[in-house]
């Protein structure tokens, strides 16, 4: 892939590009609680967001997405969000770096990535802390890999409009090989989990349901979880996340009040309390207890958050009664995307071909799977 972007380059701009990767990631546990100050449990996987780039003589940016077959220049000093436009992932890291006050010139960049889009994979955080990492060497910028990921959520709120918590930018950027990142939202500490998996493998069932983070859905959940927080602080000082809560202080501040807020903020509490569990059972090398609770957090997600669809469901079901799946549920911000399973590896195909074969009777759709590992994040390709 790297060979080809790199030939691409020097065909089209006649110059010998400096190469980098980010990649995109998936999510253990701990769905919805980033954004709630919680804790989540990410790591990178092999699929990236690769991009070619060398510095130009002016200030114009001649920007080409390969996958695509799309091109677009913007100039340095007007740079606005183009409604639906791939550009943004870019343009928005730029202005980010330009309001930090560093000095920036022109350059030219193409983009090309394996990461599926609408999967839930994160495949724009990618882009953007490609692009963050990438700016940031070529021109000394001497930002830190945590700033770098900080800047490219920023730059998601602001060109992209999806007020999106950091971990798909931190797993980008942090991420190591065989190695989870228990993610502390709130105070942003962080500390590896080893993630041996041997016997196990890590698939990914796409629904083809295209989900939209942007979604009035996702903003509305957000605004129900901040509701949450608001009431409970009312009667409890220094109450400033959903990290601080328990169901108590819901079910008697927040149940008399409105009982849908109630059981969105409930599930985020329980889930924060299932990504410290995970990580315990990682600890003590306890798979099939980090897989029970793979399935209650789909539970959580799909009748108290509300943000699965029945394509999700059903693919969760379906793997319910195969003894070899020890868990599964949707991932990402919902309404769509993929399902994770953790699978016995020795039953992998058999356990596709039987998820295809239910998937293919219930939608008369085909179902696209990825078999993912984990991998290291952001770097500068030799």
């Amino acid at each position: 892939m790297t060979q080809l972007l790199q030939q691409h380059f020097i065909n089209t701009f006649k110059t010998e590009p400096v190469l980098y990767r980010s990649p995109g990631r998936i999510n253990i546990i701990g769905e919805h609680t980033d954004y709630n100050g919680g804790f989540v449990l990410p790591a990178a996987i092999q699929q990236a967001a690769h991009i070619a780039i060398s510095k130009r003589n002016d200030n114009a940016l001649h920007l080409m997405a390969m996958d695509l077959n799309e091109s677009i220049v913007l100039q340095l000093n007007d740079l606005q969000p183009i409604p639906h436009s791939w550009s943004n992932y870019i343009a928005g890291v730029v202005d980010q770096l330009l309001q930090q006050g560093k000095t920036l010139g022109g350059f030219n960049l193409i983009l090309n990535s394996n990461i599926p889009i609408g999967a839930g994979l994160s495949s724009s955080a990618a882009i953007e802390c490609v692009v963050a990492y990438a700016l940031n060497d070529l021109f000394n910028c001497n930002l830190t890999s945590l700033a770098l990921a900080q800047l490219s959520q920023q730059a998601e709120h602001h060109f992209a409009g999806v007020k999106c918590g950091l971990m798909d930018q931190f797993a980008s950027m942090m991420s190591k090989k065989d190695q989870l990142i228990k993610l502390d939202c709130y105070s942003l500490q962080y500390e590896y989990i080893p993630f041996n998996i041997q016997n196990y493998s890590l698939v990914l069932f796409n629904s083809c349901v295209n989900h939209s983070l942007a979604s009035s859905a996702y903003n509305e959940r957000r605004q129900q979880c901040e509701q949450a927080v608001e009431w409970v602080s009312q009667s409890i000082p220094n109450i400033h996340s959903l990290r601080q809560v328990n169901e108590e202080m819901l079910n008697n501040i927040v149940l008399p009040k409105d009982s849908l807020v109630h059981k969105r903020s409930t599930y985020v509490v329980n889930e924060i309390q299932r990504v410290e569990a995970a990580c315990n059972a990682l600890q003590q090398g306890n798979i099939s207890a980090l897989g029970k609770l793979m399935f209650k957090t789909h539970e959580g997600l799909s009748i108290d958050y509300e943000v699965s669809c029945k394509e999700l469901d059903v693919l969760v079901d379906a793997v319910k009664n195969i003894p070899e799946v020890i868990g599964a549920r949707m991932m990402g911000g919902g309404f769509g995307g993929c399902t994770l399973n953790l699978i016995e590896s020795s039953a992998v195909n058999k356990t596709i071909e039987t998820v295809e074969k239910i998937y293919q009777q219930q939608f008369n759709s085909n179902l696209p799977h990825y078999i993912v590992e984990t991998a290291n994040g952001s770097s500068k390709i030799n």
